[in-house]
């Protein structure tokens, strides 16, 4: 029996090439996904994405002068094309290929997908709680950051967790490259 969940992170459109927070590989990454998961979609018990979801003006995270390390530029604010899915996993939504949409940053800057909520308050640990997950394979935007942030939360909350390197972007390779190491010292699997 399937004990796994897929966490697809926050493939939107600010954090792909032309958003405010682009990482270059973003589109390509977006379709990349889709058909990994239109493809390989039995294998999970549950697949979710999750989502940067800022309300405007969100104090203390999005700065004039961002300094890159706790304050950026605005982005994925609430209900603007920038929070929007990017185009594919869009679709694997509206397909209900994805089961769950998890949402995160409403109150403060949120890395982890942990840190958010599906549209019913549930947090992303009861959600696998409930699919009586133990695993998780996580992929998205960026390696280096959301992605991380998410496979650590994982580990630290008992979960085994493998992060799907060639279905995630960081924002340079040399950050990614840290992130995975760092990821990989802590018991995350890193795949190809």
């Amino acid at each position: 029996m399937k004990h796994n969940a897929l966490l697809i992170v926050d493939m939107q459109y600010d954090f792909a090439e032309g958003g405010s927070l682009a990482v270059e590989g973003g589109r390509a990454l977006d379709r990349r996904i889709a058909e990994y998961v239109r493809r390989r979609h039995d294998d999970y018990r549950v697949i979710v994405a999750t989502r940067d979801w800022h309300p405007v003006g969100l104090p203390a995270h999005f700065a004039d002068q961002p300094d890159y390390l706790d304050s950026w530029p605005a982005h994925c604010v609430q209900d603007t094309t920038g929070a929007a899915f990017l185009p594919a996993v869009a679709r694997l939504i509206e397909d209900g290929l994805v089961d769950v949409v998890v949402s995160k940053g409403q109150d403060s800057a949120a890395y982890s997908g942990f840190e958010g909520h599906d549209r019913h308050g549930r947090s992303l640990s009861e959600i696998l709680a409930e699919h009586r997950c133990t695993a998780v394979d996580v992929c998205g935007i960026a390696t280096s950051h959301c992605v991380a942030a998410t496979a650590r939360s994982a580990i630290d909350g008992g979960l085994r967790a493998t992060v799907l390197a060639d279905l995630a972007v960081g924002v340079t390779d040399e950050l990614a490259d840290q992130a995975l190491t760092d990821l990989a010292k802590r018991g995350v699997t890193i795949t190809a």
